[in-house]
């Protein structure tokens, strides 16, 4: 049987490595690797591969950058020759970005076997792109791999016979159990020239980045609190190109680095005292290595981190970043445990039952 898994941006790569090397256990599979090349900064895609171990692609559709609709179409209009080419037995696609809708909908046209790893997660937010392509992709899956109980109640709820759904666990963490050990060897002081204890910023949603007086207003209150304590904020192309038209002078405690892979984040995250983000992933990396995540947005697909671990919800209301990072700073903060099956073996059990 051959397993075609189509990754398009970094968040795949991370959840797509663990799965690659569970199936490459069994002789009856071949697996082949399509990258959308939605992402195609080196920093943001190439250098992953080699961090998570995973084989070179077998194809690259080279789609880049533009709009949600064109992206989405492009790739459309690349896959779908690839997939009658291969045939597989089982497409596989992951997390929500245009790549993962744009491939269901290829599948669901040419009624090839989709799995969708990642499912049923659900912000209630259809301003965002994101919780579009979940619910599409969700509602035209043959298999749903969930990460938590709450993804399953979703599915539920919106329809999705239970004999879809199978509840497998986080598989990002998988990668980060894997790769946790080789961050030891990254020495924070030395190679970003911060010391501990710091701040780690990450920023890149368009709700944040991408209206100047926004913008404006969470650089000013990062450099308030870099008053306090450094912060260390590698920062995206998309927020470096809204900055650049900005009249603002961040903190010289503000530590700004380009895109950095997935090991130097690992270990900043793990080193960092808290961590100000509107990524997804992180909320769930910070929840599994116990940062105080705080989380600027109103809310949030992954509620599991809310709710167990260590992640607080800011939305645009930075006066309460600001008492947020007090409390953490007085050692005061939020205690979280890790969800169930955040074990490092989800890609073994999503493996097994596609085996089967």
């Amino acid at each position: 049987m051959n397993v075609l898994h189509v990754v398009g941006a970094r968040p795949n790569f991370m959840k797509a490595a663990p799965l690659l090397l569970a199936l490459d256990r069994f002789s009856n599979i071949q697996q082949t690797l399509v990258h959308t090349g939605q992402h195609y900064d080196r920093k943001l895609s190439e250098i992953f591969f080699s961090e998570l171990e995973m084989p070179e692609p077998d194809i690259n559709l080279e789609v880049g950058s533009g709009t949600h609709v064109h992206q989405t179409a492009q790739v459309m209009t690349r896959l779908e020759p690839v997939v009658l080419e291969k045939k597989p037995g089982w497409v596989i696609v992951y997390g929500d970005v245009n790549s993962t809708l744009a491939s269901t909908l290829v599948c669901s046209k040419l009624q090839i076997k989709l799995a969708h790893v990642e499912a049923g997660l659900r912000s209630f937010d259809r301003t965002m792109p994101e919780e579009i392509n979940r619910l599409v992709t969700d509602q035209l899956s043959d298999l749903l791999f969930t990460p938590s109980a709450d993804a399953d109640e979703n599915l539920l709820r919106e329809g999705i016979p239970q004999a879809r759904i199978r509840r497998v666990g986080n598989i990002m963490i998988d990668s980060l159990i894997r790769l946790l050990p080789r961050t030891e060897g990254v020495i924070v002081d030395d190679g970003f020239g911060v010391s501990v204890p710091f701040g780690l910023v990450t920023l890149h949603r368009p709700a944040n980045v991408d209206a100047p007086e926004s913008l404006s207003r969470i650089l000013s209150v990062l450099s308030k609190l870099s008053q306090r304590i450094p912060l260390i904020f590698p920062m995206h192309p998309r927020t470096q190109n809204q900055i650049k038209g900005l009249n603002i002078s961040l903190s010289s405690q503000v530590k700004i680095l380009g895109p950095v892979g997935y090991i130097e984040f690992l270990a900043l995250q793990r080193s960092a005292t808290f961590v100000i983000t509107d990524s997804g992933g992180v909320q769930e990396e910070t929840t599994y290595l116990g940062v105080p995540c705080l989380t600027l947005r109103e809310n949030t697909e992954r509620p599991v981190t809310v709710a167990q671990g260590t992640n607080t919800l800011i939305g645009n209301d930075l006066e309460l970043l600001e008492s947020e990072v007090e409390q953490i700073l007085d050692g005061k903060q939020k205690k979280g445990t890790v969800p169930a099956l955040w074990d490092g073996r989800t890609g073994d059990r999503i493996a097994s039952l596609l085996s089967g």
